[in-house]
């Protein structure tokens, strides 16, 4: 499974860079695939690794903020590997000229 999330910290401020890096940072060391955008982390993986993931990564923003929304999104495909690097190819084909 893939699982895009975001954790924002609330009642910190408008400069939440410092506790978005804080959750990133336990994303990559995982050790499960992972990329992060401007407004998304996404992590593939079995379906209890990668909840976990996001749990630790909640859980260190929540130890600083007082107050944390979250948003996720999963794509649940069994059988598939390496999706985060297969779906984009599968665009950017489409998007050759």
């Amino acid at each position: 499974m893939i699982v895009a999330f975001s954790v924002t910290p609330l009642g910190v401020g408008e400069d939440v860079g410092e506790y978005v890096a804080d959750a990133v940072r336990v994303v990559r060391e995982s050790g499960l695939p992972n990329r992060t955008d401007a407004m998304f982390t996404s992590v593939e993986g079995e379906w209890d690794e990668v909840m976990a993931v996001v749990k630790r990564a909640v859980a260190v923003v929540e130890e600083r903020a007082p107050r944390v929304s979250v948003v996720i999104k999963a794509d649940i495909r069994p059988g598939v590997s390496d999706g985060l690097t297969s779906k984009v190819e599968t665009v950017e084909r489409h998007l050759a000229p």
